[in-house]
């Protein structure tokens, strides 16, 4: 069974609820919450036993690698190596539904990554994921809260049955905003869509030309 769960709707921050669910993630727990895109499931990105337990949750192939979740510049900046470049695309356009892939930095687990040389980062503008992250303070590895080759869940409801005995707590938000994910952009090399989601291209194409 789900340890815990939290319903908070109408993204009202419940403050006895949030830091109880990032004491569980601080001390190596999975935790399932809401983003304005889909729902995300967290653990601690530092801690390595952590993400193998959220890798073998999801039936996540390790090749695959997890973004990190972040509540701000400052600790993006200690996972991730920022360019100019990638500092205005984060000021532009986060917290929002935007994914970063940059160039990470040492202290990233190789785990996390699947042992490429990037890290993607993340911001998301739901209130209740950005003071989760707050509360945490460490950067959150945070793929989306469905079992592997299944698609990405919106409700509540639909990740409390999918993972189910699976983790330690669930913050119930109701459907999300924006109902799918976020765009992937990497600025690794060259500028590359990699995943086309809820920020269009036309939007970014400024920023990155």
């Amino acid at each position: 069974m789900v340890t815990c769960v939290y319903n908070i709707k109408n993204n009202r921050i419940d403050e006895t609820a949030l830091n109880k669910c990032a004491e569980i993630i601080l001390n190596g727990g999975l935790v399932a919450f809401p983003t304005e895109t889909v729902y995300g499931l967290g653990c601690n990105a530092y801690d390595e036993e952590a993400v193998k337990r959220l890798y073998n949750a999801k039936k996540r192939p390790p090749v695959k690698p997890i973004s990190l979740c972040v509540p701000n510049l400052s600790v993006a900046e200690q996972v991730a190596v920022f360019s100019e470049k990638a500092k205005a695309l984060f000021d532009a356009f986060m917290p929002g539904p935007l994914t970063l892939v940059l160039p990470k930095r040492d202290c990233v687990p190789t785990i996390v990554t699947a042992g490429l040389d990037s890290v993607g980062i993340r911001l998301p503008s739901n209130p209740v994921a950005l003071r989760l992250a707050e509360l945490c303070g460490v950067p959150i590895a945070l793929p989306s809260a469905n079992l592997s080759g299944q698609g990405a869940l919106t409700d509540g409801a639909d990740v409390y049955e999918a993972l189910n005995g699976r983790i330690d707590a669930l913050i119930d938000g109701g459907k999300t905003e924006v109902g799918h994910e976020s765009t992937i952009l990497s600025l690794v090399d060259e500028p590359k869509i990699i995943r086309q989601g809820a920020l269009p291209y036309d939007v970014l194409e400024p920023y990155i030309k």
